[in-house]
């Protein structure tokens, strides 16, 4: 077939991946192009803005390194990660609700002893953390693993600092003992941009919107037999619940902070000073 013009050159296209040996390469390739060629058609862009967008992407890859993943930022912002992520945890009745990963996980963070302080900034506002985890019948599950990370007083991930690799804080994981229980010391998150100095950044600045999202801590929770939970818990009152620029926010998911005196806890934990508390029991799906 030859003289493609805008009205074959789609189904050529489509022809010549007839041939490939994996139904599933070819049924996503055939989406991609058929999206692709239909955004195409659609904006009818000029040759400078096409070149544009090939330099967009390709400065977006430029900026990825061990400590940053420009392409996970342009999916969050995008929508493109939740919609993976709500795809593929159409989980019933009360399992815990999901959302996205995001750029700043750390894999095998340091393992910390319960009630442990994994918090390195002395700026911060005392916080205990205290939670469960259970499968949907409520049966708790000892020896799950979570793992936990969150934002500093200042809005930064420790990956974000000098040498951050070097010197974690505000992760840790840890393993739940014989009832499910987890709990730890840290300090109060902060709201914070997400990194905007980027392709990333100035989309965000072309399309009228902030880079923020709210105060909240990440978890991911595993256990045999499970499907492995990545989720946040927000801070209540925060400005940014309703803007969240990675659309991550569920209503589910945002817990108020409580007052903690000094003491034993509700849960038995001993605090030596008072504290903000914040408290909440996972509930994993089944694999």
């Amino acid at each position: 077939m030859r003289n493609f013009d805008e009205n074959n050159i789609t189904r050529a296209v489509l022809e010549r991946l007839q041939n490939s040996t994996s139904p599933r390469t070819r049924q996503i390739s055939e989406a991609v192009v058929r999206h692709l060629h239909a955004l195409i058609q659609e904006i009818e862009p000029s040759q400078q803005e096409w070149l544009a967008a090939i330099e967009f992407l390709t400065a977006t890859g430029q900026m990825c390194s061990d400590t940053r993943q420009e392409f996970i930022l342009l999916s969050d912002t995008l929508g493109a990660s939740m919609l993976v992520d709500a795809i593929n945890h159409r989980h019933p009745g009360d399992a815990t609700q999901t959302t996205v990963l995001g750029p700043f996980y750390v894999e095998n963070a340091k393992q910390h002893a319960l009630g442990d302080m994994i918090s390195h900034d002395a700026d911060g506002a005392p916080l205990l953390v205290e939670g469960s985890v259970a499968a949907l019948d409520g049966t708790p599950i000892a020896g799950a693993v979570v793992d936990v990370w969150h934002s500093d007083s200042e809005g930064y991930y420790d990956v974000q600092r000098q040498d951050g690799l070097q010197h974690l804080s505000d992760r840790a994981r840890f393993v739940t003992d014989s009832d499910g229980r987890f709990w730890f010391r840290s300090i109060v998150p902060a709201f914070y941009p997400i990194p905007n100095d980027g392709p990333v950044g100035k989309m965000l600045d072309a399309q009228g919107r902030h880079p923020y999202r709210p105060a909240h801590v990440h978890f991911m929770i595993s256990a045999p037999g499970c499907d492995t939970l990545v989720t946040h818990l927000f801070l209540a009152d925060d400005p940014y619940l309703d803007s969240d620029v990675v659309f991550g926010v569920k209503d589910a998911l945002i817990c108020k902070l409580e007052a903690q005196a000094a003491g034993i806890t509700a849960r038995g934990n001993a605090i030596a000073a008072a504290t903000a508390a914040l408290r909440y029991d996972f509930r994993l799906a089944p694999t």
